[in-house]
Order: structure tokens, then C-alpha cells, then sequence
């Protein structure tokens, strides 16, 4: 009984190595674009209330072949992409060893501290790239009594 038992066991452990999935890596395409920031955090420093809130993050496409950025997200309503109602992205592609800018907008009438995720995503090596702002609005200014 133990031999029978024995032979199921090992016959069951050597089914589980041949219908084991092998993990699949994606290989990375060596031609791909590839987007690189002069910074990847722009800091507005201390700003007053209500001030211009726009910034441009600048980039080139250090690839081989040509970079498509396909939207630009803020991670809440405080941070926009669109400028303007146009995007504040290029809209053509990026040739290779060729830069561009994308323009972010903070909403300069929130007072106090903030950091804010920009996501980037494109046809680069990783479809996905996160840029970040940060900076202290003062204090909204009080008008005088009596006015």
C-alpha cells in the first residue's frame, strides 16, 4: 500500500512539473522611443494665491524611433493637462534625438502645500512614466473691512 501511495505521489508531483505555466518576461524592443525629463519634479517654490500656476516640463526621445505620447493625467482636478481646451502635449510624434514640452496648470487658488503625480503615458520603453509637482500656495490675501 505504501509503494502504491508512493508511486501516485511522485506520479502527481511530476504531472504538476509539466503542465507548470513558465513565467513570460516582455522583452523590451531595443528600437523603442524612450522619454527622458531634464527633471522629473518641478517645485514652484512659494507662490502667491492666485498666481500663474503654469509649468512645462521639457523631454527628449533618446530612442531609436519615434515617441507618441498618448495622454497626460493629473491626478486630481487641482492639476490640469489640457490648456486652453487643447492638450498640453505634443500631438505629432517626437523624432528620435528631438524634444518637447508638456504643460501642467496647478489650480493656484488651493492655499498651503502640495505634491501632486503627473502620469505620462506614450509608446516608450515603459508605456507608463510618472512626473511630479510640488510648491506652497500663501495664504489668500484679506481685503481691508469696510471696502
Amino acid at each position: 500500500m505504501k509503494k502504491i501511495f508512493l508511486f501516485v505521489l511522485l506520479s502527481f508531483c511530476f504531472s504538476f512539473r509539466f503542465f507548470a505555466q513558465e513565467s513570460v518576461i516582455p522583452s523590451i524592443d531595443p528600437n523603442a522611443p524612450d522619454l527622458k525629463f531634464e527633471t522629473e519634479l518641478l517645485d514652484y517654490g512659494t507662490i502667491d494665491y492666485d498666481a500663474n500656476g503654469l509649468r512645462e516640463f521639457k523631454f527628449t526621445n533618446i530612442g531609436k524611433s519615434p515617441l507618441t505620447i498618448t495622454s497626460v493625467t493629473g491626478e486630481c482636478g487641482c492639476t490640469a493637462t489640457t490648456i486652453d481646451g487643447k492638450p498640453g502635449w505634443p500631438q505629432e510624434p517626437i523624432l528620435p534625438g528631438k524634444g518637447g514640452v508638456i504643460k501642467v496648470k496647478y489650480d493656484t487658488k488651493r492655499e498651503g502645500r502640495f505634491e501632486k503625480n503627473v502620469t505620462v503615458t506614450s509608446n516608450s520603453k515603459f508605456s507608463s512614466k510618472k512626473i511630479r509637482i510640488k510648491g506652497e500656495i500663501k495664504l489668500k490675501p484679506q481685503t481691508p473691512a469696510g471696502n
